[in-house]
């Protein structure tokens, strides 16, 4: 055992004990020389660590995201109102048919939004993979496209100041 690894395990385990867990870890680490396993048997989901438990506590009003729009536009975001708009984007990707394992492609501009629709995959366990829509349409078109369930575009980006329209995402 890596003693580096090995002194990590009580700290680890100490941090790890304040994030809200389903299914408590067996072991911290399982490591056999080579390959490694963290927190093995333990389960959880992300968004509950990430947003839900900031919206359900007193940093409910505070800043979340701050974003910057490229025309200089700024934008706050509390935990309260992301977790609202992240619950309304996963019931609308429920009400699609969407459930764990279930494929879905992100192609949008940065965004706010973007953010929402990663989030809301997460929480409902859909597989989903972001094409950075800067790179154009063509990279959507890819045969991970016809693998997916549901593919969610933005309909115009900003990029050096001028508008971008999202072309060809169409099925």
């Amino acid at each position: 055992m890596c003693p580096r690894l090995e002194g990590s395990r009580p700290i680890l385990g100490d941090y790890a004990a304040s994030f809200s867990w389903s299914r408590k870890w067996d072991k911290v680490l399982e490591w056999d020389g080579v390959h490694h396993k963290w927190f093995t048997g333990a389960k959880t989901n992300i968004t509950i660590n990430a947003l839900d438990r900031h919206a359900n506590s007193d940093r409910c009003n505070r800043a979340a995201f701050i974003w910057l729009g490229e025309d200089g536009s700024e934008r706050i975001v509390t935990y309260g109102q992301l977790y609202r708009m992240v619950c309304r984007f996963s019931n609308g990707l429920k009400s699609l048919g969407v459930v764990k394992g279930d494929r879905v492609i992100i192609y949008m501009p940065l965004t706010i939004e973007g953010v929402v629709a990663m989030l809301a995959c997460a929480r409902i366990g859909a597989i989903h993979s972001v094409v950075y829509a800067g790179l154009g349409h063509t990279r959507c078109a890819t045969h991970h496209r016809r693998e997916a369930k549901v593919v969610i575009v933005g309909d115009v980006g900003f990029r050096r100041g001028k508008t971008v329209r999202a072309q060809g995402h169409r099925r």
